[in-house]
């Protein structure tokens, strides 16, 4: 299970300092204690720093994988007490560990205080961290545990759609008395383009009974190998990668917006959103859904 918890742009960042390698290595190997003694060990030689924290998260992380909620908890807030610590030092976005360790550290105690059956708590807990942090890069994070504990059963937030590939996108209220199934996808994701052959094969299906798909997309600040662009240079090659590795959806408008990503929580890439006929999310998804599945709920809201 935790595998599935680590991101390929996570373990890109982990590159950057051994301690997180180790303690991912540890962790993927369900030994806990050595990464915690590996997370003990570095402290005690180089003290706190953000490699540190992001280490900490993921015993966090992966205490909550092993369903030791206690410990978990545990981890989370030492590492957002110490991280709150470090922004009085620097700002939060200004590397890249110390911004996965506090969305790491408040996504953990979120995702516990779920798991207890604690919703109400944990949908308070996740807004007063959204409101710190509103404009940092982890709003985005917050935003999607969220989502994820309120979203279904709630209105779908409006699409900014100013900029866009393939058709010009309709507004969503447009939209209503068809079933709308929304793909949040990333240039560099490799889950995303696994999906889309389903996606296709959803659309093929399903959009004579009146299904519109859209494919929603940002900007990172970058294309291939990682080199920095500009954002006209980088829509360019979202067009490129749409093209080569969508093709049975260039027909579906593909509006590229940060602000669509913050707003539904769009950390995880793919995220699956499928709203009903009425406007209402039925299923707020992060990560990949199977065919099988999208034809379940696509049957059941008709």
């Amino acid at each position: 299970m935790l595998s599935k918890l680590i991101p390929a742009f996570l373990l890109a960042y982990s590159a950057y300092a051994g301690i997180v390698d180790d303690t991912l290595a540890a962790l993927k190997q369900n030994n806990p204690a050595l990464g915690n003694a590996i997370v003990t060990q570095y402290r005690a030689q180089h003290g706190v720093t953000p490699e540190y924290l992001e280490a900490l998260s993921w015993l966090g992380r992966g205490a909550l994988a092993a369903g030791q909620l206690d410990k978990a908890e545990t981890y989370a807030r030492e590492t957002e007490t110490l991280a709150s610590a470090e922004l009085k030092k620097r700002p939060l976005d200004a590397e890249p560990h110390l911004p996965i360790a506090l969305g790491a550290a408040i996504e953990v105690q979120g995702l516990a205080l779920g798991q207890r059956g604690e919703r109400g708590e944990a949908i308070a807990y996740l807004q007063k961290e959204l409101a710190a942090y509103r404009a940092t890069s982890i709003r985005t994070r917050i935003q999607k545990n969220l989502n994820l504990l309120g979203l279904e059963g709630k209105p779908a937030p409006a699409l900014q759609a100013q900029v866009y590939l393939g058709t010009k996108p309709a507004a969503l209220t447009a939209m209503r008395g068809k079933p709308v199934l929304l793909f949040f996808w990333a240039h560099w994701c490799g889950d995303c383009k696994q999906e889309g052959p389903i996606l296709g094969e959803i659309q093929k299906e399903y959009s004579p009974k009146g299904l519109v798909v859209v494919a929603p997309t940002q900007h990172y600040g970058y294309v291939a190998r990682g080199e920095e662009a500009g954002p006209a240079e980088e829509l360019k090659y979202i067009d490129a990668v749409r093209r080569t590795y969508y093709p049975n959806l260039l027909n579906v408008p593909a509006p590229v917006s940060e602000e669509n990503f913050k707003n539904y929580g769009a950390s995880t890439t793919p995220t699956l959103v499928i709203i009903d006929r009425g406007g209402i999310v039925r299923v707020y998804h992060p990560g990949v859904m199977t065919l099988e599945e999208l034809r379940a709920v696509l049957n059941r809201i008709g």
